[in-house]
């Protein structure tokens, strides 16, 4: 562990994102984490979120600062400069719902927070952990053809992108084989029946009496 609380795994491809297993619980029972928890986060878009915020609430600012100069015929009041902030953080906050998205991961399951309240799902749950073509986010598979999408994991952070999800793979693979019962000694080929006593060739209507065609029996050759 280093000493931002880091943690190297054996794969380089997920080191980056995990974290110390005292992190905040994942499940909603608050059972602690099973392990270094995977942080991810879209680095991209959260930048360009918080640019905008900034950049929102300064506008509003400055136009909220000149309303009571400005000869419009109007008369603006200090309320209305407030109310003119007000308005600009809102829009900020909206706009800061985009760094939103979350995805933490143990080795039990995956937290999934996008915009709204986090979910989470045990390994069991998930089929598989896809990033389809020309998607512009990961995604859960689901039982039932149902799928959850994980928009921390996004297109346009690159290669940021693909070793996150090599990471989140890599504990849905090692969930799998730890879950599955070991198998059995191995079934050896399918016995074959016992053979028998051999068989005499076949009676046929020299040993046997054999019907003629009218019904009567002719008698075999002695």
């Amino acid at each position: 562990m280093t000493s931002d609380g880091t943690v190297s795994g054996p794969a380089t491809s997920g080191r980056t994102f995990l974290r110390s297993a005292a992190s905040a619980p994942l499940t909603p029972d608050g059972r602690p984490p099973h392990g270094p928890v995977l942080v991810v986060r879209p680095r991209r878009v959260r930048r360009a979120a918080w640019v905008c915020a900034v950049a929102v609430v300064a506008v509003f600012t400055a136009v909220a600062s000149v309303l009571r100069n400005t000869d419009t015929g109007v008369v603006f009041r200090l309320a209305d400069q407030v109310a003119m902030v007000c308005l600009g953080l809102l829009f900020a906050a909206g706009i800061l719902l985009l760094a939103r998205p979350r995805v933490r991961a143990d080795a039990d399951g995956v937290e999934v927070r996008n915009t709204g309240w986090p979910r989470y799902l045990p390994w069991e749950l998930v089929r598989a952990v896809s990033f389809p073509d020309g998607a512009s986010w990961a995604r859960l598979d689901l039982p039932d053809h149902e799928y959850l999408a994980v928009l921390a994991v996004q297109s346009a952070d690159g290669q940021r992108a693909v070793e996150a999800i090599r990471a989140l793979r890599a504990l849905h693979a090692a969930a799998d084989a730890g879950g599955t019962p070991a198998a059995g000694p191995e079934a050896g080929p399918a016995a074959a029946p016992e053979a028998g006593p051999a068989a005499g060739p076949p009676a046929g209507p020299a040993a046997h009496g054999a019907p003629s065609g009218d019904g009567s029996a002719r008698p075999g050759r002695t």
